[in-house]
Order: C-alpha cells, then sequence, then structure tokens
C-alpha cells in the first residue's frame, strides 16, 4: 500500500520512479499473487465516516490528495455498512495496472537485499520484509528491529453458509441504502452454544513459535484465542457482541453472542468471519468454526494464520522528513514504520513519495500540521511517540492536539471529534494550497 502510494505521489510531481517488488520471484507467507497492493488480512479500510472517525478523516484527507489508493477503493468497494470494504483482487489489480500505465513509473521484479548507498529510496517492504533486508536494515541502525504477531481470518464461501440458521443485517440497520443495511451475515449463538465453542477454542491446537521467541501481538488485530484466554467473556463483547441485531428467524429471542461476515468480494461468493484473526492450526480450524451456527457445512477459500511483524524504532531512526538519520537518501514509510492498517500505511506512502520528489527537485516538502490525520501520524513515528515502549498505531484522534473550547467527557465527544475533523479538513486543505501540491 505505502510503496504504491509513494509511486504514484512521486511521478505525479513530475520524477521517475521505479517500484521494486521481490514478489512473486520471492513469496511470503501471507500473499497469493505478485500484484501491487495486494491486501493479505481483511478487505476493510474500516469506518468511511469523516466527520467523527479518525480513519474516516484519513480518507478524506488521502482523497483530497490524490490518492490512487483511495481513488481505487472508491471504485471496488462493497457494501459494508458505515465501513469501506474493498473487493480485494479487482483492487490490487487495478492499482498495478495503474502504476504500471504511468509514463513515469516502471517495475523491477527483484529482491533487494541492501540499504542502497546512491540516489533516493523508500523502504516500504511492510511488515514482511524479507531477511535479508530486515538484515540489512539492523546492521545499518545498530539495533534489533521490534517485532509483533500479526495473524488474518479465514474466508468461507458463501454457497456453504446456511441461511435457514444465518440472516443478513449490518449492526444497527446502518447504512444508506438496503444493500448496505444488510451488508453482513450474521450466525447466533445461544448462552451453551458459545460457551461449548469457547472451550474448543481455549482447547485447539495453535501454531507454536520458536525456543526463545516471544510472542507479542497489535491489539488491535488479536487472535481470538488470545481474547478468549483474556476472560470467557471478552468475545462476547468484543466481535461477537449481540448488540444492534434481530434474528427474523426467531426475533423474540435475543442472541447471546452473534459471528459476523463481511462480504469479501464483488460477486458475493466469497465472505471472511469478522474479527476471527487465528493462530489455531488449520485442522483445528475447520473443526471449531463449524461450531458456529449457520457456519456447520462451511467450505473455506482460506484458513487464517498468524505471521511475524517487523517494523523499526521510527522515533530513534527516521527524521521529520522520514528518512533514516544515519543514510539520509532512504525513507521509511508503510507499516515497517510503526503504523498500523492499510490506510495509515498508504498515508505515510503518499507523505514519504511527496518528500522525495520535492527534496530532489528542490522544492522541500514539509510534514503537514500535527492537526491532521497524517500529520498526527507523522509526528508520532517521527518524535511524538515514547521510543522505550514504541508499539504499532492505528491514527486516533489520541494523537491530535486538543481543540481549545470544545467540552470534553463521553457527553461532548461528538462535538469534540467534529472539532478535530473540521480542524484538520482546514488545516491540511492550507497544507496542499501552501505547499503547492493540491490534486489539481
Amino acid at each position: 500500500m505505502a510503496g504504491s502510494e509513494a509511486a504514484w505521489q512521486a511521478a505525479n510531481m513530475g520524477v521517475n520512479v521505479v517500484i521494486h517488488e521481490m514478489r512473486p520471484k520471492v513469496e511470503t507467507f501471507a500473499h497469493r499473487t505478485g500484484h501491487l497492493a495486494e491486501m493479505v488480512c481483511s478487505n476493510s479500510f474500516r469506518s468511511d465516516d469523516d466527520e467523527q472517525n479518525a480513519v474516516g478523516l484519513l480518507h478524506w484527507e488521502m482523497r483530497a490528495g490524490g490518492g490512487v489508493i483511495m481513488a481505487t477503493a472508491d471504485a471496488h468497494k462493497l457494501p459494508a455498512g458505515g465501513a469501506l470494504a474493498v473487493d480485494r483482487d479487482p483492487f490490487a489489480e487495478a492499482v498495478t495496472a495503474q502504476l504500471k500505465a504511468h509514463p513515469r513509473i516502471s517495475v523491477s521484479y527483484e529482491e533487494i537485499t541492501t540499504l542502497p548507498r546512491e540516489g533516493q529510496w523508500i523502504i516500504s517492504t511492510g511488515p514482511l520484509t524479507s531477511g535479508a533486508l530486515a538484515e540489512a536494515i539492523r546492521a545499518e541502525t545498530g539495533a534489533e528491529a521490534l517485532a509483533f504477531f500479526d495473524a488474518i481470518a479465514p474466508i468461507v464461501y458463501f454457497e456453504s453458509i446456511d441461511m435457514d440458521h444465518a440472516w443478513r443485517q449490518s449492526r444497527y440497520d446502518k447504512g444508506e441504502t438496503e444493500e448496505e443495511r444488510t451488508a453482513y451475515i450474521n450466525c447466533p449463538m445461544t448462552r451453551e452454544q458459545y460457551e461449548a465453542f469457547i472451550d474448543a477454542l481455549l482447547a485447539a491446537d495453535k501454531t507454536e513459535f520458536h525456543d526463545g521467541e516471544t510472542a507479542t501481538y497489535f491489539d488491535g488485530c488479536l487472535p481470538i484465542e488470545v481474547m478468549a484466554e483474556r476472560g470467557r467473556e471478552t468475545l462476547r463483547h468484543g466481535p461477537m457482541k449481540p448488540v444492534g441485531l434481530t434474528n427474523p428467524h426467531d426475533p423474540d429471542v435475543k442472541p447471546w453472542a452473534v459471528v459476523q461476515l463481511r462480504r469479501d468480494n464483488a460477486l458475493g461468493t466469497l465472505y471472511n468471519i469478522v474479527g476471527f484473526q487465528t493462530k489455531m492450526k488449520y485442522g483445528a480450524q475447520t473443526d471449531v468454526f463449524k461450531m458456529i451456527p449457520g457456519l456447520q457445512n462451511a467450505s473455506f477459500a482460506r484458513l487464517g494464520g498468524i505471521h511475524r511483524n517487523t517494523f523499526i524504532n521510527s522515533p530513534t531512526l527516521l527524521d521529520d522528513q522520514m528518512r533514516l538519520k544515519s543514510r539520509p537518501n532512504i525513507r521509511f514509510a508503510g507499516q515497517i514504520t510503526g503504523v498500523e492498517g492499510y490506510v495509515e500505511s498508504a498515508s505515510m506512502g503518499l507523505l514519504a513519495g511527496r518528500m522525495a520528489a520535492g527534496e530532489m527537485r528542490g522544492r522541500p516538502v514539509s510534514a503537514p500540521p500535527a492537526t491532521t490525520a497524517m500529520g498526527a501520524l507523522i509526528t508520532h513515528i517521527t518524535g511524538g511517540a515514547d521510543a522505550k515502549t514504541f508499539q504499532p498505531m492505528n491514527v486516533n484522534f489520541g494523537l491530535f492536539p486538543p481543540v481549545d473550547g470544545v467540552k470534553g467527557g463521553r457527553r461532548g465527544r461528538k462535538d469534540r471529534y467534529k472539532a478535530y475533523t473540521d480542524r484538520a479538513k482546514a488545516d491540511w486543505t492550507g497544507w496542499l494550497a501552501q505547499q503547492g501540491l493540491d490534486a489539481a
């Protein structure tokens, strides 16, 4: 995501760009193709609300900045209530086609294993950085790269879902159209079914880590087994919460828990199980997930899995231009910098691409104000965060400077969030105009 966006932005500023992509010659655990911007986990860009949600605001900023990732996501969106979900394969194919068609962009399919000393480079290898390049980064920085473990959720064939048990409904019927209000498939559980499911989940065979390897997880993408280990009610108050839903098969009985599935492609033939990232072994997954009412005959297009993600301690290693302090011809962007999420990663690519192109053209591009979503993220990773406790971070309003004169507390949250987004939009628009970088 970040590399694709960086290339697009730099090329549109008049700089020739070469994208180095090791796939498909060198494969990873999670990728299936050689397409650029391939989605490997969820197919959701999360909330698209640009007035009450920080990630929705980030969507708005990327659209205003002419982002190829957001424009392509909009062109391949799927019904998902108030979220922006994407048809993953056509999305990646379209991003790849646009980049290859750009007159200033070329693609070289090779693995980069060292840190280049000449030219302007952006390393946006994501969480699955190859071992050789990761070792080169460690050798240069003199510090161990931090790491955490990330999990992916299984995908089910729609035709194998029993709709006599399941039903279509977005939580609280959210959405402007009937298609959006019925974007999710819901599988209800009684208390007895939920308790049996938790027992099986906790007892299932799980992926073991290498000796001496400590499993540190990003809280926004915890395996369901880890959530269950934190308490038997954790899932019921998380991805399996039964609120805002009514089962038309039995409208007078409130489910004890609900498993939701979200459409994963435009044809509606594939659905992913929302929030069900897992580290269970494959055989255990099929046994446990078929305990879910409606999925008793489920056929899986992809089972879940877990992989090691690598990111650098950006607050100590990068300057405010996202350059490696010891090698300023190299910038980092995307999830390897310690931002978490597709859109957050792509947004750091947008900034890195523009900053690199601006430097090459003798027109330096400053970081956007910290009052904007992108400015808050880059401030966080380049010095705002405590380096000793630095961990991957999604965009959130806690990263923004407070807004003066807006009451706090839970009751005032709606007004406060609206004040954050109003200020951010004005400041982002001003930054674009100041830099001469508006989408036009």
